[in-house]
């Protein structure tokens, strides 16, 4: 009998108590990954190359969804899972999506994975997270890192160059002082629906066409092209000499907007922080400061809202 046990004790095959692992084992794993997301593949050794050499650069604070700059002509990244995914369905432009080895498989990875390869143009990379928490100097990445280029603005002759080409009266909107790329993405969007031929931003001290400010113009970049001037005084004083009026929104302007018949020929609309206004030289350079009636006793709008008013009435005169 003892015999009998030992032959028995040595039989292949699933034993008593082995909790269903047999059976688990034969259910499905999901569709095979790319090979750039394939541990041991030779396009995923390339794939933690190329995120090493990303890694480095200034860091932030360690909140998920933080946005990373990379500093003038660099690209930037967002970080976290939900900023991720928000980036990618709001057309936020991207070159790389970098996913953590064996990362938890939620619907917000799923998601991003799928708009990825649905967009076409993201090259999908996995990496390790101790790359990952380099490339983002420690921010909380949880396993997920988007790529953004680097915006390529134009130069803003060539904003009202444009606008004559398609034989319109150049509406250009010049932002002084704003620093919320939200501001800047609403005043593109503004522009965009109102029929502006692009937005002009200082190249310092100013907002730039970061991931926040595609997010708020929600797809309107990609039509409305937005300059940087290296001294924006001279860049007024260029667009009046070209024959455009140029118009700053101030709390104490002599003029209502409503009330403004330069609205309707080729002008450039100035609008200032939201605290500070319109800067001295700025200031200076405009035709005309007109203001904003507001019967409800506020002080102030945002940028984005001061623009969108004004651009409102340039387009109705223009209709």
């Amino acid at each position: 009998m003892a015999a009998n046990n030992r032959r028995m004790s040595g039989k292949k095959g699933a034993q008593v108590g082995s909790g269903g692992n047999r059976r688990r084992g034969l259910e499905g794993k999901g569709p095979t990954p790319p090979a750039e997301a394939r541990k041991g593949h030779k396009k995923n050794r390339i794939a933690s190359a190329v995120a090493k050499k990303s890694a480095g650069g200034p860091g932030g604070g360690r909140r998920p969804g933080a946005v990373k700059g990379r500093g003038k002509g660099t690209s930037e990244m967002v970080v976290g899972r939900n900023s991720v995914v928000e980036a990618l369905r709001e057309g936020v432009p991207a070159s790389m999506l970098y996913v953590q080895q064996f990362i938890d498989n939620d619907e917000r990875v799923r998601e991003a994975l799928q708009i990825a390869g649905e967009r076409g143009g993201i090259h999908l990379m996995e990496a390790p997270r101790p790359e990952l928490d380099r490339m983002t100097n420690g921010l909380n990445h949880q396993g997920l890192v988007l790529q953004v280029p680097p915006y390529e603005y134009a130069h803003p002759e060539e904003l009202a160059a444009a606008a004559y080409d398609q034989g319109e009266d150049p509406l250009i909107v010049a932002l002084d002082g704003v620093t919320d790329p939200r501001n800047l993405g609403a005043v593109v969007r503004s522009a965009s629906a109102f029929g502006g031929h692009g937005v002009v931003v200082p190249e310092r001290r100013a907002a730039g066409m970061t991931a926040g400010a595609w997010k708020t113009a929600a797809g309107a970049a990609a039509r409305t092209p937005v300059a940087r001037a290296t001294n924006l005084t001279r860049v007024l004083e260029s667009y009046k000499k070209a024959g455009l009026a140029i118009v700053g929104l101030a709390a104490d302007g002599e003029h209502k907007v409503g009330d403004l018949e330069a609205l309707s020929g080729p002008v450039v609309i100035v609008v200032g922080s939201e605290g500070k206004g319109l800067s001295r030289l700025v200031g200076e350079t405009c035709d005309y400061r007109v203001r904003i009636p507001m019967p409800g006793g506020t002080e102030s709008l945002n940028a984005g809202v001061a623009a969108g008013v004004v651009l409102y009435e340039a387009s109705r005169r223009r209709s």
